[in-house]
């Protein structure tokens, strides 16, 4: 896995950079048989603090993303990877509870790596009580990936296993496409075209 390392207003030794990808690699090689790549970046946060953000590129389509902040650049870094590992144990979770991997998802191999595209995003969700400008609200990462073909069950997994709020997807029963969404009670809703009837104008 290609993993860079870089520094916002912060220098980066290489003692960190060495930490950094000891601890990634063995995370992927304990979890995928193929990983793309990660990008760490350093920088400094209120009261001296480090603060440190990972975005990982482990399949194609699958983007994790996490960060923690520390009074040192290891400790910071340890606790956002610790996110990452644990949004990859998740995940590998829900695939092995699930009998049946959606259209174009990942397949689980014997020693447990996922050894195909899976097609989903996993976003680390936002702190609490960060501050958000209402007016400009922040783009926290963006990925293009194919609108999957699948049941509207599948569609679901997908949705949980992104960590997100929507998915469109191409409904296999009906051929449309189709959208599923988190409701603010927690339950999930699904929007499905109209089709006209026979016979209208």
């Amino acid at each position: 896995m290609d993993i860079r390392v870089s520094g916002h207003q912060v220098a980066t030794g290489e003692a960190i950079k060495v930490h950094v990808d000891e601890r990634l690699q063995a995370i992927a090689t304990k979890y995928f048989a193929r990983a793309i790549s990660a990008q760490v970046t350093f920088g400094r946060g209120p009261h001296e603090a480090f603060t440190c953000d990972i975005v990982a590129h482990v399949m194609q389509g699958l983007v994790l993303k996490a960060n923690n902040s520390g009074m040192e650049a290891h400790v910071a870094f340890d606790g956002a990877a610790d996110k990452i590992e644990k949004q990859l144990r998740r995940y590998m979770r829900r695939l092995k509870d699930r009998s049946a991997v959606p259209a174009g998802g990942a397949t689980i191999a014997d020693d447990g790596t996922v050894t195909d595209n899976a097609g989903y995003t996993v976003f680390q969700d936002q702190a609490e009580d960060e501050d958000v400008e209402g007016d400009f609200p922040p783009i926290v990462a963006e990925t293009r990936v194919d609108v999957p073909d699948a049941t509207v069950s599948d569609a679901v997994m997908m949705l949980d296993l992104r960590n997100t709020t929507a998915l469109l997807f191409r409904n296999v029963g009906s051929g449309a496409y189709n959208m599923v969404y988190r409701r603010g009670d927690g339950t999930i809703g699904w929007v499905e075209p109209h089709r006209a009837t026979d016979g209208a104008a």
